[in-house]
């Protein structure tokens, strides 16, 4: 792919953003890398949540997942900068079905950023990571001049550990699964936007910014037995952008329940008033999982019994229909696509 098979010739913020946009810029990124795996494990090639490396003559593998950070503002609703570097990182180990071990850290700071905000992060990134017993390893630090950068990002790496035989992959969706929300849809990207200079948006709406460890924990046989078929935390693109994702990868249909989807009344009421999809907009403490359909109920409850996930709901099932396609039945009684997003209306919530 070259610059003149991509649909601009200049790199826009949406292209960041979750979404078709995003793929392109990735495509376009990874297009000539030679070596994409290790021991024929998870690699770029998959674009899954973190990659594998299977190690030999063990029954285990390790898991690593890469992320940068450029929330804006630094401080939002329910959490931070540094609150999201940590959960977000850790959860992206947990929807590959892998335990959390250790992060790595690179912060990279504006030249006039004030020490008080900065210790805020970085207290809030540490205390994530010590309350899901996750290790800080290694890290970077670098000062950037006045002007070059807006105050700071951070960038992360998380290292995990799983069986061999454990497979929770975008592409492992089976016929007539069920699929799961761990809770309301939007809440973050919703927060954050309301929470931005000059719009004037008065809400009591936080963020849902969270560690899915507890999750994790209380499925952890469901996993073992490969019960749980995919796991994906619905953040840039929402989940029209995940759920598309394993259509895709899966080569199924997905067919959506509305009234089962829920949407907290702040986040229906400021989608409304800015002509946003709520199904397209981040959430950050959120897991999707498509699962056996014999045990859905009973992991349902499982999820539910979990501070984080106890209003889980399922909201639709896997079919043959409309193979790549994600499909909703609506409230009003008609049936529409949902479409992956060309790129997030919300620049820099994650």
């Amino acid at each position: 792919m070259s610059p003149k098979n991509i649909s601009s010739e200049i790199i826009k913020l949406a292209h960041g953003a979750g979404g078709v946009l995003q793929e392109e810029l990735i495509s376009f990124i990874t297009k000539n890398i030679t070596y994409k795996n290790v021991n024929k494990g998870i690699g770029v090639q998959e674009l899954d949540d973190g990659a594998t490396i299977p190690l030999e003559n063990y029954d285990k593998e390790i898991v690593i997942t890469a992320d940068g950070h450029t929330v804006y503002p630094l401080f939002f609703p329910g959490g931070n900068l540094g609150t999201l570097s940590a959960c977000g990182t850790i959860n992206d180990l947990i929807m590959m079905g892998a335990q959390p071990l250790a992060l790595t850290s690179i912060v990279i700071v504006e030249e006039g950023f004030k020490f008080e905000q900065l210790e805020k992060i970085i207290d809030s990134f540490n205390f994530k990571a010590k309350e899901a017993k996750v290790a800080i390893i290694a890290g970077d630090t670098k000062v950037m001049p006045k002007g070059t950068l807006n105050d700071m990002i951070m960038a992360t790496t998380g290292i995990g550990i799983k069986d061999k035989n454990v497979i929770v992959l975008d592409n492992n969706l089976k016929q007539a699964d069920k699929i799961i929300i761990t809770g309301s849809i939007g809440d973050h990207g919703t927060a954050l936007i309301a929470s931005r200079e000059g719009l004037n948006i008065s809400t009591d709406l936080t963020s849902d910014v969270g560690s899915l460890l507890e999750i994790y924990n209380v499925l952890r046989e469901e996993i073992n037995n490969n019960f749980i078929h995919a796991m994906k935390d619905p953040t840039r693109g929402g989940i029209a952008g995940a759920l598309n994702d394993w259509a895709k990868k899966s080569n199924v249909g997905i067919l959506l329940e509305e009234d089962k989807v829920t949407l907290k009344r702040q986040v229906k009421a400021i989608c409304e008033m800015l002509g946003l999809d709520p199904y397209a907009i981040a959430s950050e403490g959120r897991a999707l999982m498509s699962v056996d359909s014999d045990k859905a109920d009973e992991i349902l409850k499982k999820i539910r019994s979990t501070k984080i996930g106890k209003d889980a709901v399922i909201i639709g099932e896997v079919n043959s229909n409309h193979p790549r396609k994600v499909l909703l039945n609506t409230l009003v009684g008609g049936t529409r696509f949902v479409d992956m997003p060309i790129g997030e209306n919300i620049p820099r919530i994650c």
